[in-house]
């Protein structure tokens, strides 16, 4: 068995290594940075604004421990609800048991990214504004709700190099 944290490899040379693997085990590696990205963290990630309401997603840099979400918190999205000078609140769901909680977490910036979720809403919600903006001055009515892709357009296939081929099942033989 591979353990990992401090405390299981204490146990294996106090003669205990029959101890199940406790949280950490397997799980130190989840939260390391990529060997691909080493050195000092862009200007660009203190640069951005964030503001009261806005949708970010969490993600652990390993590279800075300070202010590093949970491990359950990795990879959530969530609303701002507070801004400090180096760390945001954020609102994000949990599921405890059968029940899903708002926890409010405090995250250094290093850890937070906007959310680009509602990139594709906001801007269809302005291409309906233009849309309706037309309609109106025209005296038409438009339809603003998506509408599913259509089947294909009926066509003909050419058989000239392209012989039809007859597709059968092969039959069962037994082999004793």
């Amino acid at each position: 068995m591979v353990r990992t944290c401090l405390k299981c490899i204490q146990h294996y040379f106090d003669g205990l290594e029959n101890l199940l693997p406790c949280n950490h085990c397997r799980k130190l590696h989840e939260l390391t940075a990529s060997i691909y990205f080493t050195g000092p963290i862009p200007l660009s990630t203190y640069m951005r604004i964030y503001k009261k309401g806005d949708i970010v997603d969490i993600k652990g840099t390993g590279t800075i421990q300070r202010g590093m979400p949970h491990k359950c918190y990795h990879g959530k999205t969530g609303r701002v609800y507070n801004v400090t000078q180096h760390a945001v609140g954020i609102i994000v769901n949990k599921q405890v048991k059968g029940r899903i909680l708002a926890k409010r977490i405090n995250v250094r910036i290093e850890h937070v990214k906007h959310s680009k979720s509602r990139d594709s809403f906001l801007q269809r919600v302005k291409e309906n504004e233009s849309k309706k903006l037309e309609a109106k001055q025209k005296g038409s009515w438009v339809e603003l709700k998506r509408q599913p892709a259509p089947p294909r357009d009926a066509h003909f296939v050419s058989t000239k190099k392209n012989e039809p081929q007859l597709l059968e099942p092969i039959p069962y033989e037994f082999m004793a």
